[in-house]
């Protein structure tokens, strides 16, 4: 079985998805795995914490200090400027971030610990609609 999720975001941060994927799960009632592929290269698959919202406010925060935009002084080198000043850097977060994700899926349900839920991790600073294939199998 494969469906595809279309997510809309606003910029850069962390985009819940749990309850979209859970829902289109809840017909199978069956076991086993549930493949999630987000289909850009400027943006990350998550599994993280759900409960309390700083969690993902400190994880942008930390990914911003650590690759900051290409007009940072720090990062000079970089040559892909010519798509923004946040492109290359989402590329380099992509690039050190899942881009899949398996979760394993009992009678229907994923099994995730208590407080996980699945995130987009958007890199960029313009709103993007983006594209997470998935595939139960």
């Amino acid at each position: 079985m494969q469906t595809e999720f279309a997510l809309q975001t606003d910029g850069p941060g962390l985009y819940e998805f749990t309850s979209q994927v859970a829902g289109w799960l809840s017909s199978f009632e069956r076991d086993g795995v549930l493949t999630l592929f987000v289909r850009h290269t400027s943006c990350s698959l998550l599994v993280q914490e759900n409960a309390d919202p700083e969690v993902q406010t400190d994880l942008h925060a930390f990914f911003e200090r650590l690759v900051p935009p290409s007009d940072h002084p720090s990062m000079t080198y970089l040559r892909h400027t010519y798509e923004g000043p946040d492109d290359m850097p989402a590329h380099i977060k992509a690039a050190m971030m899942p881009v899949s994700l398996s979760i394993p899926i009992r009678q229907g349900q994923m099994v995730l610990g208590t407080w996980q839920g699945i995130y987009l991790f958007e890199h960029r600073r313009a709103p993007h609609r983006r594209l997470v294939a998935a595939h139960l199998s």
